[in-house]
C-alpha cells in the first residue's frame, strides 16, 4: 500500500512538473520578452526595411517590428523613402545596432509585425528622433497611444522647423495615400 501511494506522489509529481513546463514555454512562446533578465533589455537589429520597419533578434527568434505611432515615406516615395530608411539605419548605427523594446497595448499588427517604441543606448525614443528629424509622421492607431503627445510635439517642431518632409521639396503624398494607390501585391 505504501508502495503505491509513494508511485502516485511520484506521478503526480512528474504531472505537476510537466504542465509547469509547458505553461512555461507557452508563455515565452507568445511573449518572448517576460523571459528577459534585468540588465538584458537590449536587443541586436538585424535588418532595417524601410523608415519604420526593423527586424531584431529576440530569443535567437528574428522579430520583424513596426514602429509605434509614426508612418514612414515608403520606399517607392522617391527620394524620401530611402532617406527615411538611411536616417533609421544611421540612429541605430548610433546605438550599437542594439535597442530597447516597449510594447502598448496591441502587441501585433495585421500583417504579424510586432508593434513597438524603440530607445537607444542614450534613452532616446527612435519613433520621435524620426518625426523630429523630418523623415517620418504622426500615426496614431488606438489603442497604442501610450506616446502620443510625444509624438506630436515632435511633428510640431519639425513642421515649424520645415525639417526634411515638410520643407521646400517635401513629401508630395502622405505614405497612406501612397499605399493606397500603389498596393501590395
Amino acid at each position: 500500500m505504501a508502495v503505491r501511494k509513494k508511485r502516485k506522489n511520484i506521478n503526480l509529481i512528474a504531472i505537476g512538473f510537466f504542465i509547469a513546463s509547458a505553461l512555461f514555454y507557452l508563455i515565452s512562446e507568445k511573449y518572448p520578452l517576460a523571459g528577459k533578465q534585468a540588465g538584458d533589455d537590449f536587443v541586436p537589429v538585424m535588418e532595417v526595411h524601410d523608415g519604420d520597419t526593423v527586424s531584431v533578434t529576440m530569443d535567437t527568434r528574428t522579430e520583424k517590428i513596426r514602429l509605434i505611432g509614426i508612418d514612414a515615406p515608403e520606399m517607392g516615395q522617391k527620394p524620401w523613402g530611402s532617406a527615411a530608411k538611411s536616417y533609421l539605419e544611421n540612429l541605430l548605427s548610433s546605438s550599437g545596432w542594439r535597442v530597447r523594446i516597449e510594447l502598448d497595448v496591441d502587441k501585433r499588427d495585421t500583417y504579424g509585425r510586432r508593434l513597438a517604441y524603440l530607445w537607444t543606448a542614450r534613452g532616446e525614443m527612435i519613433n520621435v528622433l524620426m518625426i523630429k528629424g523630418g523623415y517620418a509622421m504622426l500615426y496614431t492607431h488606438a489603442p497604442n497611444v501610450k506616446h502620443v503627445d510625444e509624438l506630436a510635439a515632435a511633428q510640431r517642431e519639425a513642421r515649424g522647423a520645415r525639417m526634411g518632409i515638410w520643407g521646400e521639396g517635401g513629401l508630395k503624398k502622405r505614405p497612406g495615400d501612397y499605399r493606397k494607390e500603389h498596393p501590395r501585391i
